[in-house]
């Protein structure tokens, strides 16, 4: 390149003003030079000044306007004909000597001409000072290409004339049409955040505006839950099973307590039991209350696969459609209580004092023989019970155990412990069939509850006082017991309460739980649902091998890696049972349903359907008290966005 005074030349070709260039890839007229930089002027009348380097010459000019580099007529097969000849020839050419080949003259109109076919890359490649035809194999591929992508975008056009029909007038979408909505599924799904779909047809880029488009033009249905896919969660289940170990179920290596009656209760569809009780009673009025616990620990380690996989779920999915466990359901088999003859367990052995103390706590492997039975034959077990005991039958070890639980749920209280009563379902969806069933109340639940309650307090306190790195839970209560608030009664009630907790603390340290009237509390009896209770265990089994145990630094990472997956589960169970709700509602347009108002929220109140565990908001006339009983019609449903718009009856 040599520099002159008022141009520079390039190849023989002088950058002076009026010359055409090429700027970031469109046309520029250079209009001055000045102190070793030119002043260009872009369609659109900008200009700016630019380095030598930043602009590439392709006609010396002059051009006065943009106008005059309208293309050039050439028809496509003249320039293919050009392509040919040049790929036989097998050379290249300069942009001014191809210019000339091809428009037979070297006008700015014809070297930008030349430069957009360089640009457009489908018969020639190179640069301005040496173009080149393309290899033949390479041209046919991207003609193909592109021959396609003119195809798809015509047929693309038409789905959306469609989509847009479909939508405002309900007109039938073609069964081919699901494949221009995987960006609309993707969105929906949370797996993006933007959908050209959408974007196109002027719509909200939400997942739940997306789920509504996809669920009025038939692509999807009802029985499709997005919601674990927008939290993240995978609806495949473990898939690492521990390898069953001789020597850990041996039953010498076990305290065998087969000689107790070790009830599993649940309730009829549970099919992972892990946690069954016992107790012996003595002559001083205190009891020794037995928690046996599955022991997936006895096989699982820190930092083995397993452990792995059930850190990164941080508990098991429990969805009304389906159950995504957290331990492979292959090693149910092997940790389950209940599902064959003898069971491994890890004990938790309480001794609790005739005030529900728990005032020593043991803990140990051991064989148990347990026996699963549902809330209800429990229940009805305990009534039978009663009744012989007034003809003077022996207390059975049921009645000693639902009368331990009394005294530990009472000597709870008495500390402060809150007492949050609401309605639960059990909810099941299968072939996009929902049914809601209202869980009844039942004293072994609060049985079982108590006892499990107890085994956590003890553990606790057992790992604080050997000084062990523990997942710890306590909670705070906003306002104290004798707050106006906790003298409503009923529902009502126990929404304000609800209102007053905090969200519980995990914690290395050992805390006082506020909520269940506690100084210590974790949770140990649910080691193949929650990560942190199989964490509490591979603990305890580290200790009591002798092996050193983890160091608060190390369990305070894992818990804040699975607590993060464990919310998330959290959050998904909370919002697909909402999403069946809905559906179930979905077809019961003007039905009635009975309500308990629960807070006046200025001109609407918060109430509770307790049949569909809802809670929800309504305008109520009359004179209305909290715990009021009211009729609700249901107006609307609207499943992607999960409400349910009800009014008071007449």
């Amino acid at each position: 390149m040599l520099i002159r005074r008022s141009h520079i030349v390039y190849n023989d070709l002088m950058i002076s003003e009026g010359s055409l260039v090429i700027y970031k890839n469109k046309p520029a007229v250079v209009k001055e030079q000045t102190d070793g930089k030119f002043l260009i002027s872009l369609a659109g009348a900008e200009q700016i000044k630019v380095r030598d380097k930043d602009i590439e010459l392709i006609h010396p000019g002059p051009v006065k306007n943009f106008d005059s580099l309208e293309s050039i007529g050439t028809q496509t097969s003249a320039i293919r004909e050009a392509w040919e000849l040049l790929l036989d020839e097998g050379s290249s050419m300069s942009l001014n000597d191809f210019s000339s080949f091809i428009f037979n003259e070297y006008t700015p109109a014809s070297a930008y001409a030349v430069f957009i076919l360089l640009r457009d890359g489908l018969y020639f490649s190179g640069s301005i000072s040496a173009i080149s035809p393309r290899n033949k194999d390479e041209v046919i591929a991207e003609e193909l290409k592109r021959e396609a992508a003119r195809r798809e975008t015509g047929e693309r056009a038409q789905f959306l004339e469609r989509l847009k029909s479909c939508l405002k007038k309900s007109t039938p979408m073609l069964p081919d049409d699901a494949r221009f909505f995987q960006d609309v599924e993707a969105l929906s799904y949370g797996k993006s955040l933007k959908s050209r779909t959408m974007k196109e047809i002027e719509t909200s880029e939400t997942p739940e505006d997306a789920h509504s488009v996809l669920l009025k033009t038939g692509i999807w249905t009802n029985s499709i839950n997005p919601h674990p896919a927008r939290f993240g969660l995978s609806l495949s289940g473990a898939s690492v099973c521990p390898k069953s170990d001789e020597k850990e179920s041996c039953i010498p290596l076990r305290a065998d307590l087969c000689r107790l009656a070790s009830f599993a209760i649940d309730s009829p569809w549970s099919s992972d039991p892990d946690d069954a009780v016992s107790i012996e009673t003595l002559d001083n009025g205190c009891c020794v209350l037995y928690v046996h616990v599955a022991d997936p620990a006895s096989l699982i380690a820190f930092d083995s696969p397993a452990e792995k996989e059930a850190r990164d779920r941080g508990a098991t999915l429990y969805l009304p459609e389906a159950t995504v466990r957290m331990l492979a359901d292959e090693s149910l088999p092997l940790f389950a209580l209940g599902l064959s003859e003898k069971s491994a367990a890890l004990t938790f052995k309480l001794l609790i004092d005739a005030g529900g103390n728990v005032t020593e706590t043991e803990i140990f492997p051991s064989i148990v023989q347990v026996r699963r039975i549902t809330y209800e034959q429990a229940d009805k077990e305990l009534d039978r019970a009663a009744d012989e005991a007034a003809d003077g039958a022996p207390y059975s070890a049921l009645q000693a155990l639902y009368s331990l639980s009394q005294k530990i749920f009472n000597r709870r209280a008495s500390h402060g412990a809150v007492n949050i009563d609401f309605p639960d379902i059990h909810i099941t969806a299968k072939d996009g069939n929902v049914s809601i069933n209202p869980i009844a109340e039942y004293r072994s639940a609060c049985l079982v509850k108590e006892c499990m309650i107890a085994a956590g307090e003890g553990a606790g306190t057992w790992a604080a006082s050997r000084g062990l790195a523990f997942p710890y839970i306590s909670q705070e209560v906003e306002l104290q017991p004798d707050h106006a608030r906790f003298a409503v009664s009923g529902f009502a009630g126990s929404y304000q309460i609800r209102r007053c907790m905090r969200p519980r603390i995990l914690s290395v340290k050992p805390g006082r739980h506020q909520g269940l009237g506690l100084d210590t509390y974790t949770q140990v009896t649910s080691p193949l649902r929650r990560y942190t209770d199989l964490l509490a265990h591979i603990q305890i089994r580290a200790f009591l091998r002798g092996e050193k145990p983890l160091g608060a630094d190390d369990i305070s990472a894992r818990l804040g890696f699975s607590e993060a997956a464990s919310v998330a589960v959290v959050h998904a169970e909370r919002a697909s049972v909402n999403h069946w709700k809905m559906v179930y509602l979905s077809c019961k347009k003007d039905s009635v349903w009975n309500a308990v108002a629960l807070e006046n929220k200025g001109n609407r109140w918060a109430v509770l359907i307790p049949s569909l565990a809802l809670e929800t908001q309504v305008s109520l006339k009359g004179d209305v008290s909290p715990n009021d009983e009211i009729n609700l019609i249901l107006k609307s449903v609207n499943i992607p966005r999960g409400e349910a718009v009800f009014s008071q009856e007449n």
